[in-house]
């Protein structure tokens, strides 16, 4: 073959062909530091898969080939969670695990299903178009509505956890800023053709997650970057240009960017009070539990659900219908309905309430 002469298309399958030959090498040192461990992601240059080494570090449970994946994204409001899981066990749905983020007044979630009676993956058209028709009527969306709930089979190749970036990003979440919980600035580096993002922010897991993904997913490619994480703030520095190699190139562009990097940092703010929920795994668990947090005018803001084996690990932020904390008798009177050694409080440094819920529930991690 003639490889001065080929076309286009056969060149960029060949470049795709040597990509996949070369993979990934990576090197961990424990050597390097004692409070951290130094990993050296080394692969050819390929600006679309930078946040693949992120995507690794980050322990989320991820949809495979024997689940159903439904993705939502609605309108928040308190009760929401426990409807959402109440129609799923009422169509005979296991729910085997779930992310969920609220933002802005928005819920986005990921949730994995499998058939509650033998445990396969449900395919059947009929009954996903029922689920998908009740979810809709509780997210208050039309049936026509190409948005609000997608249901696939087996798993996708996005991160749940960059998934829900992306569904809130879609959903312009980052249009009605509150607080930021960054300080995000931008300078121009014109001799390099390089437009250089500041980041300033509380340290937290995830946030370099956060960040670059949310640059990638907005089409710029992060050609250098520097992290400084000591101490309780984390200050990032990326050089970022268009995949055509040019900079952030007006007023407009340069605030989306802002407004987009505050919002997804925010989203992860947990607000609220944290609580475990450990327990032997059953069908109709989370539809309970949810139910009873609504009874007692309980609001969820997050929550991270796993089933592991037949353990149920779940964690939920919870906040009161107005968003305030929860109080000491409301959390004891929960946590007696569904099991003082079921439930339990967690003191979580990075919920922006921490403090507040922890006195109103008179105790600390170390007392449950």
């Amino acid at each position: 073959m003639d490889f001065s002469r080929q076309s286009p298309t056969v060149g960029y399958e060949f470049e795709k062909l040597v990509n996949k030959v070369n993979t990934p090498r990576a090197i961990i040192e424990n050597a390097f530091d004692q409070n951290a461990t130094l990993i050296k992601a080394l692969k050819p240059k390929e600006p679309i898969l930078v946040c693949d080494p992120f995507e690794r570090c980050v322990d989320v449970v991820q949809c495979t080939a024997k689940h159903t994946s439904i993705e939502l994204l609605g309108r928040d409001r308190p009760g929401l969670l426990s409807e959402v899981f109440s129609i799923l066990t009422n169509l005979k749905c296991n729910i085997v695990g779930a992310e969920v983020w609220t933002h802005n007044l928005r819920m986005a979630a990921v949730v994995y299903i499998t058939d509650d009676e033998d445990g396969s993956r449900i395919d059947n058209p009929g009954r996903l178009s029922e689920i998908k028709r009740l979810l809709l009527h509780v997210l208050m969306i039309s049936s026509n509505s190409n948005r609000g709930v997608i249901v696939s089979m087996g798993g996708g190749s996005t991160h749940t956890q960059r998934r829900l970036h992306q569904m809130m990003y879609a959903d312009r979440d980052y249009d009605e800023q509150s607080q930021p919980a960054a300080m995000v600035t931008i300078e121009e580096c014109p001799e390099k053709k390089y437009s250089v993002v500041g980041v300033r922010s509380p340290d937290r897991p995830n946030l370099l997650f956060d960040t670059v993904c949310t640059l990638t997913d907005m089409g710029y490619v992060v050609s250098h970057g520097t992290i400084d994480a000591e101490g309780p703030h984390a200050q990032q520095e990326y050089y970022i240009r268009h995949m055509d190699g040019f900079p952030i190139s007006s007023e407009a562009e340069r605030e989306r960017v802002i407004q987009c990097l505050e919002a997804a940092i925010k989203r992860r703010s947990s607000e609220g009070i944290r609580l475990e929920l450990c327990s032997e795994d059953r069908v109709g668990l989370l539809s309970d539990v949810t139910r009873i947090f609504r009874e007692h005018g309980l609001s969820v803001t997050r929550a991270d659900v796993k089933t592991i084996g037949i353990q149920a690990i779940n964690i939920f932020y919870v906040t009161d219908a107005s968003g305030y904390p929860v109080t000491k008798e409301t959390i004891e009177a929960i946590r007696k309905e569904i099991g003082l050694t079921v439930l339990r409080v967690k003191e979580d440094h990075n919920s922006s309430t921490t403090t507040t819920t922890s006195q109103a529930a008179g105790r600390t991690s170390e007392d449950v």
